[in-house]
């Protein structure tokens, strides 16, 4: 749609008294509702909606005389439609623009863009919701539409709710959904963000989404949101950010971007970081967010496109000094308010001054995605032939960390980006055999992966469906496919028994809740790789988890163990309970004996124990 600028009416400056209200958009009080709206190049602004008609002289906006226009209309209520009209200072009279509310918390999937006024009246209860410590969040990330469809319609946030009995079943206790901000069309992946403070509406509305993480917080399921500030969407901009107020510098898009080179993302156009009021704008998304949807944590969407202009880690040079600041500023206020919440970081680039503190320089994230756990594990999986797994590379996979904290890095084998069809990628099962990745080698392989992230230190993360082996690619505009949880339910299992290790569920694995990991078996000639997991140490405490990366089954391997005396077997992945076709190889209990001070295992004791081909055993001790 073109923006219609042909309005017959002069205007001029309003004489009218500017709200007193606190607040941007339009914000309700008792008997009407206040306008605020930045737009320093303007002449004029006027708000036209159902209270008055639409008229576009009714309503005149004061100037507060620092770029900001507001006023109060009593006349205007909750859950009618609204727009500005904005006169620039620069061009002729009869040149006006329809605007729509950038902070507006509903926009109608219309040709107008209209925003409608929201009030937040939601009745959250009584039930007070704990955020789950750091390090015994297992993430589930999610895309709303093609979680569940219902009816060859997108999933939505009802529809989302009919499934989460089933997902704490599992034992997810955090729900990452990707952007639920406001796109053009009916499907996307989320990044193209055209309103960032109003809910896509095929999603639903502000009532339905509090509705829905209500409901996740009554399931014991924390809820972190992606969030895009390192870009805003490109179709639609023109109803809201783009030119708001007319002006704009080198045929750029106005006063919320760069107006020079720092634009170009590649994605859509780049906030323009270093204006007071587009951080502010920025900041007000972010707790809206966190306090008036209650939500438990943040994601941000490439932050390395927020602190460089070409998206890469060196490169001094192209810096965006200010997008730095914007993100340590944003923690601080996050860390000082609700320390609780949590914020990660795709950055995607192995950059320890991401997580470190905003007092030692750094950007202040509490976390941020391990691409370099992914690709490691994703070859080692992926290769077609035994030789070619590096389980030195696999041993560096589960050492590295930021710093020195084990929760610093979220570890995932897929997630959005690296299964969507979009990227002409697809699921880790599909990749290990193209065609058969319901075969026995697909299926064994990739439950490998899960097993080391479930087992590696750092925060889980899966991506919905791979716990019963979803294939192929996935679409913002599929679905999963739900039979599969039936037809696959051993997998489902697998992934739940490893759930429930990893949260320690029957007090016998704390160990994988700690910090502390010492991978002190790697035999890259037979493919097999040990290593001990702890917090505090002792019975219950103590984990030691076999990998064997080969397709070879082995009745007595000999390795070592820090304690003596018996270790139970806790998980073995070769069970014909995850899938009848599985080897069954007895990963039995063992005994701990005193081993010879030369081992090479460098571990005070040693014991064989039996395991079958591509398969994880997880070993600990019990007081009895």
């Amino acid at each position: 749609m073109t923006l219609s600028t042909e309005v017959s009416v002069t205007l001029g400056t309003p004489a009218i008294k500017a709200s007193t209200r606190t607040g941007m958009g339009a914000i309700p009080y008792e008997g009407g509702t206040a306008f605020r709206v930045w737009a320093p190049f303007a002449s004029a602004v006027y708000v036209a909606g159902d209270f008055n008609n639409r008229s576009t002289t009714a309503n005149p906006l004061a100037s507060e005389n620092n770029g900001y226009w507001s006023v109060d209309v009593p006349e205007a209520k909750e859950g009618q439609k609204y727009r500005y009209l904005i006169q620039g200072s620069f061009i002729p009279a009869d040149s006006l623009w329809w605007r729509t509310d950038p902070y507006c918390k509903h926009v109608l999937d219309n040709d107008g863009a209209d925003g409608v006024i929201v009030t937040d009246k939601f009745d959250w209860g009584s039930n007070t919701f704990n955020m789950p410590p750091w390090n015994e969040l297992v993430i589930y990330e999610m895309h709303v539409a093609s979680f569940n469809r219902t009816k060859n319609k997108p999933g939505n946030f009802s529809s989302i709710i009919d499934k989460l009995v089933i997902l704490k079943d599992l034992g997810i206790n955090a729900i990452e959904l990707m952007p639920i901000f406001a796109f053009p069309g009916e499907y996307s992946l989320g990044y193209n963000p055209a309103f960032p403070f109003d809910i896509e509406s095929n999603y639903g509305d502000p009532h339905d989404f509090k509705n829905f993480v209500k409901k996740a917080h009554e399931f014991g399921i924390a809820i972190i949101l992606d969030v895009v500030y390192n870009h805003f969407g490109d179709k639609e901009l023109d109803y809201c950010l783009r030119r708001f107020d007319g002006w704009s510098q080198n045929d750029g898009d106005g006063i919320y971007f760069y107006n020079d080179r720092r634009v170009q993302t590649g994605f859509g156009p780049r906030p323009d970081y270093g204006r007071r009021e587009v951080r502010q704008y920025i900041r007000d998304n972010v707790l809206m967010w966190l306090e008036e949807y209650q939500i438990d944590g943040l994601r941000f969407d490439s932050t390395v496109n927020i602190r460089n202009i070409y998206g890469k880690n060196n490169e001094p040079e192209n810096d965006i000094p200010e997008g730095w600041s914007l993100m340590q500023s944003i923690n601080n206020e996050i860390d000082s308010k609700m320390p609780w919440k949590i914020t990660i970081a795709e950055d995607l680039q192995n950059n320890e001054w991401i997580n470190r503190s905003t007092g030692a320089g750094g950007a202040g994230f509490d976390s941020q995605w391990g691409s370099f756990f992914y690709y490691s594990i994703f070859n080692a999986v992926v290769a077609p032939t035994d030789n070619a797994r590096n389980m030195y590379s696999v041993r560096d996979a589960i050492l590295q960390r930021f710093e020195t904290d084990a929760w610093k890095r979220v570890i995932y084998s897929e997630n959005h980006d690296e299964v969507a069809e979009i990227n002409h990628k697809v699921r880790l099962p599909e990749a290990i055999w193209r065609g058969n990745a319901d075969s026995w080698f697909a299926r064994k392989r990739s439950t490998l992966a899960a097993a080391l992230v479930f087992t590696s230190p750092g925060i889980p993360m899966i991506f919905q469906g791979q716990e019963f082996l979803e294939w192929g690619s996935w679409s913002d505009s599929g679905t999963l496919d739900w039979s599969k949880k039936d037809k696959f339910s051993g997998i489902w299992n697998l992934y739940q028994s490893l759930i429930r290790l990893r949260r320690n569920w029957n007090n016998n694995t704390r160990g994988l809740l700690g910090q502390h990991v010492n991978v002190h078996h790697v035999n890259n000639n037979d493919k097999v790789i040990a290593f001990h997991r702890w917090d505090r140490g002792g019975v219950g405490d103590d984990v030691v988890v076999v990998v064997n990366m080969g397709d070879r089954s082995y009745d007595r391997y000999s390795l070592g163990f820090p304690n003596g005396g018996t270790w139970r077997v806790r998980f073995n992945s070769d069970w014909n309970g995850y899938s009848p076709d599985f080897g069954n190889h007895p990963g039995y209990d063992t005994f701990a004996d005193r081993s010879n001070p030369n081992d090479s295992d460098g571990m005070p004791f040693r014991a064989n124990v039996g395991i079958g081909a591509y398969s994880v055993l997880i070993f600990s001790q019990s007081s009895n």
